[in-house]
This record gives structure tokens, sequence and C-alpha cells, in this order.
């Protein structure tokens, strides 16, 4: 791939955004490979973990604006299957079977944002910029709004999405678009070690259904919401991680997952 790298170091997979020269922008050929990135990362037995990252000064500058100008030219049919490509990058790193962490080593506008925003977990430097500044240039947020207001909730993403301002990174993590903010020249050694902590401490299959469920029981009613997850309780309890975890709690026993 010319735009992104994947790579794998002790079950951690690393997706890498290489288009430094135009601040990792996004276009449909980049979009492309970050579908088969994340793709082939779950397949690969071989990775328990996601990392994206990017080279570079910035993290992801958004949509490739000289890429937005020449949709322009597009028909609505067109445009929407454009839009549709980077809709469906979006959903398979959200539903992706493994947890997907952002490593953000500078600003992350716009598109970029949202590309941090929708993964697990997200680590930053002191220095980053984050924002969705769309509405300052006649677009809209429109894909990224869909998760947003899943992750940070109605009030905070109006605060992002209308006013289009770029916020710290202190107020990122307050407003949960992040989790951890550290030093530079920390990142990237404390992000493989949390991808470490998550791939010997806990289970795959526990993780991978979690985070499915996390997805699907907010579109459910509070009595369909309970009923899936006793019966996703029961399944879990017959299955053989959990029989592995709890033997080995019992007996005193360290466990390798």
């Amino acid at each position: 791939m010319d735009f992104v790298h994947y790579d794998v170091l002790d079950r951690v997979g690393y997706i890498t955004l290489a288009r430094a020269e135009k601040r990792n922008a996004l276009n449909y050929e980049v979009v492309s490979e970050l579908k088969r990135a994340f793709a082939a990362a779950e397949e690969d037995e071989a990775c328990k973990v996601v990392v994206l990252r990017a080279e570079g000064k910035v993290f992801c500058a958004g949509a490739d604006l000289e890429y937005i100008q020449k949709l322009q030219d597009n028909d609505y049919q067109e445009n929407l299957a454009d839009s549709t490509h980077l809709m469906e990058l979006f959903r398979l790193i959200y539903t992706l079977k493994k947890v997907v962490i952002a490593q953000i080593h500078g600003h992350a506008i716009a598109g970029g944002c949202g590309l941090a925003a929708i993964c697990d977990f997200g680590f930053t430097v002191p220095e980053a910029k984050f924002g969705y500044t769309e509405v300052k240039i006649g677009f809209i947020p429109a894909i990224v709004k869909v998760f947003l207001l899943r992750k940070i909730g109605e009030s905070r993403a109006k605060q992002l999405l209308l006013t289009g301002d770029l916020v710290s990174a202190i107020e990122a993590e307050q407003y949960g678009l992040v989790n951890y903010i550290v030093p530079a020249a920390e990142l990237e050694q404390r992000v493989f070690a949390f991808a470490q902590k998550l791939c010997i401490e806990n289970s795959r299959q526990s993780m991978e259904v979690t985070k499915e469920m996390i997805a699907r029981v907010q579109e459910m009613s509070l009595e369909e919401g309970l009923q899936y997850a006793a019966e996703m309780n029961a399944v879990a309890r017959g299955s053989e991680d959990c029989q592995r975890g709890i033997a080995a709690f019992l007996n005193k026993e360290p466990i390798n997952w």
C-alpha cells in the first residue's frame, strides 16, 4: 500500500498513516487502504490489539480539500458513493472485533478528529489540537456525528460540531474524545505498554464480545437490552475462555491469554 502501512509487533498491530507531505489528509485512496489495513488486522491471528498512528507532524488533517474540490463536479449518486466509502471505514473501526487505540502525536482535525475519536482508546500529546472545522468551510461533520453523539453526548457534540472551534488536548480529554495525555517522548512506549496490558491480562474473546455489546445495546430499549445482556451472559459462562479464567482464578494460577 502507498499511503498506509501495517505491521505487527508482539501481538500489537500497527496501522500507520504515511502521507505526511499532505498532513495525512484523507482521500479515496487513503480511505481504501485504511479499510484494507483494518480488515487485515481483524483477520490476523498474530494481532490481538490494533494501534492507529501516523507519520509526520500531524495525525490527520481531515479530508483532502483538493480532493473535495474535485468531487464538486460529481452528481449526487457519485458523491453518495464516495461518502459511503468513508462511512464504511468508520463503521469498520467502530465494529472491529479487536480493540483499537489511537496514538495521536499531532493535530487531529475534522475527519482526522473523527478518525481518532472513533477508536476505543485515545492517547495524545499535550501539544495536539482537536476539532471539527467543517462548518467553517460550508461543509458538515455528517458521518462522525453519528459516533460522536454516542461517545460524548449531545451537549458536548454540539459544542464541538456547531462552533467548529479547535480545543486543546486537555479539553479533548475533558470532553471524552481521548483518554490519556502523555509527553511526546513517552507516547509510543506508553501506547505499546497499554496495548500489551490488554494482550496479556484480557481474554481476546471477552474483549471482542464486550465491544460488540457496547455498540449494539445502545440501539435497544431497556427491556431488549436487558434480555440481550442476559443471553450473552449465559453464552459467556459456557465459553472456553470463561472456564479457563475461572479455573485459573480459583486455583490461584496465572493465565496466559
